[in-house]
C-alpha cells in the first residue's frame, strides 16, 4: 500500500493532521449511513413481503410452516422493540425504530 504524501510537506502539523482524519472518517460515516439508511416506504414494503411469503408458506408447506415464518419475525419485531426501550427510547419513535429494523431490508429489494 503505497502512502499518500503530505499535504503539508515535511513540516506537518500533527494536530492538522487529526483534525483533517477526523473530518473525512466523519464524512464517510455520514456517506455509509446515507447508504444504510432504511424508510417507511421500504419497511412497509418488507412488511407486505413477509405477508405474501406467510401466506405461500401456509397454502404450500402447511398452515403452521406459514404461521412459524410470520411468527419469526413478530419474534424479532418484539426483540428489536425490547431493546429499543431498554435504551431509553419510547413511543412511538421505538415502535417505528424497531420496525424500520425489522422490515427495512425491503430498501434494497
Amino acid at each position: 500500500m503505497m502512502m499518500e504524501p503530505w499535504p503539508e510537506g515535511t513540516a506537518a502539523d500533527p494536530e492538522a493532521a487529526r483534525e483533517r482524519y477526523g473530518s473525512d472518517m466523519r464524512a464517510e460515516r455520514q456517506a455509509l449511513r446515507d447508504v444504510i439508511r432504511a424508510d417507511l416506504p421500504g419497511a412497509h414494503l418488507g412488511f407486505g413481503i413477509v405477508i405474501v411469503a406467510s401466506a405461500v408458506v401456509g397454502l404450500f408447506a402447511g398452515p403452521v410452516t406459514g404461521v412459524l415464518v410470520a411468527g419469526s419475525f413478530a419474534a424479532l419485531f418484539l426483540g428489536a422493540l425490547a431493546v429499543m426501550l431498554l435504551r431509553g427510547i419510547r413511543g412511538l419513535d421505538a415502535g417505528r425504530r424497531a420496525y424500520l429494523f425489522t422490515f427495512g431490508w425491503a430498501n434494497w429489494v
